[in-house]
C-alpha cells in the first residue's frame, strides 16, 4: 500500500469481476471503494457516502450512465470519471459536457485508470485554492507552468515560445486565466470583451476560444485545458500546462 492520503471513491460499475478488479487494485493505493451496480443503486449511494470521485460505466442496467450524469450534475461537487467500452465519440462528448471530468476506455488498464484517479483528485484540491497554482510575480503577470501570461507586455509564452494573439484573443485568456477553475458565463466574457450582454445567439466568442485552442496546442482530441461547461461557459484549467503536454 502506498501513502496515498484518504480518498473515498464510488465505482458504478455493473461487471462484477471489473468492479472487483478494480475496488482490490485501488484500494491496495489507499483509496476506499464503494461500489453500486446499478445507476439507481449508485445515485443513492452517492447521495449517502458524498465520494471525493465516482468511476461511472455508461452501460448500466435500470439508469444508463448518460441519465446518472445528468442527474449528478445537479448537485454533485466531486470529480467524475466514465468508463466506456463504446467506440461512439458523441457518448463521451455527452457525459463531457453532462459534468464528467474524465474518460477511460475498456479494457482497462489498472495503472492507466490509476493515473487519471489520482489527477483528477488532485484537480479536485487545486478548485478549493485555484489561485496557489498560479505564481504570481507581479499585477501583470500569471504562470501556470509552462504558460506565461504578462498583460503589461501583451506577450504570452507556452514552453519557451512566444504566441501571437489578437487583442481580442489575449484579453479572453487574460479574463479566464485570472479565474482559474472558475466556470466563466457568455455574459461575463461578452461584458467584459465588448461592455454588452450576450445575446444567447451570438457565436463570436465560441469561435473566438475555438481559436485560442489551437494557438495554445489545446487541439489533441477533447479541449483540456480550456473546456466548455454547458449551460454555463468556459473553464480555464490550471493543471494542463505542463512541457510534456
Amino acid at each position: 500500500m502506498t501513502n496515498e492520503p484518504f480518498r473515498t471513491i464510488l465505482l458504478i460499475e455493473d461487471d462484477l469481476k471489473l468492479a472487483e478488479l478494480i475496488t482490490s487494485y485501488l484500494g491496495q493505493q489507499g483509496f476506499v471503494v464503494h461500489h453500486a451496480d446499478d445507476g439507481q443503486k449508485g445515485l443513492e449511494l452517492a447521495e449517502i457516502i458524498q465520494p471525493q470521485l465516482i468511476i461511472l460505466d455508461l452501460m448500466l442496467p435500470n439508469l444508463d450512465g448518460l441519465t446518472v450524469c445528468r442527474r449528478l450534475q445537479t448537485w454533485y461537487q466531486g470529480a467524475l470519471l466514465i468508463l466506456t467500452a463504446s467506440g461512439d465519440d458523441m457518448d463521451q462528448v455527452a457525459a463531457l459536457e453532462m459534468g464528467a471530468d474524465d474518460f477511460v476506455n475498456k479494457p482497462i488498464h489498472p495503472r492507466v485508470l490509476l493515473a487519471r484517479v489520482r489527477a483528477l483528485l488532485r484537480r479536485d484540491e487545486k478548485r478549493a485554492n485555484p489561485l496557489s497554482q498560479a505564481s504570481t510575480i507581479n499585477n501583470d503577470q500569471l504562470i501556470f507552468d509552462s504558460l506565461k501570461i504578462n498583460i503589461g507586455r501583451r506577450q504570452v509564452e507556452l514552453a519557451g515560445e512566444l504566441i501571437k494573439l489578437t487583442e481580442t484573443e489575449f484579453e479572453l485568456l487574460w479574463l479566464l486565466a485570472s479565474n482559474p477553475e472558475k466556470t466563466v458565463s457568455r455574459d461575463e466574457i461578452s461584458q467584459s470583451l465588448r461592455g454588452i450582454e450576450y445575446d444567447g445567439l451570438d457565436r463570436s466568442i465560441d469561435n473566438k476560444i475555438v481559436s485560442l485552442r489551437k494557438k495554445l496546442g489545446d487541439t489533441n482530441g477533447l479541449p483540456r485545458r480550456i473546456i466548455t461547461v454547458r449551460g454555463k461557459g468556459y473553464l480555464f484549467i490550471t493543471d494542463q500546462w505542463q512541457t510534456n503536454d
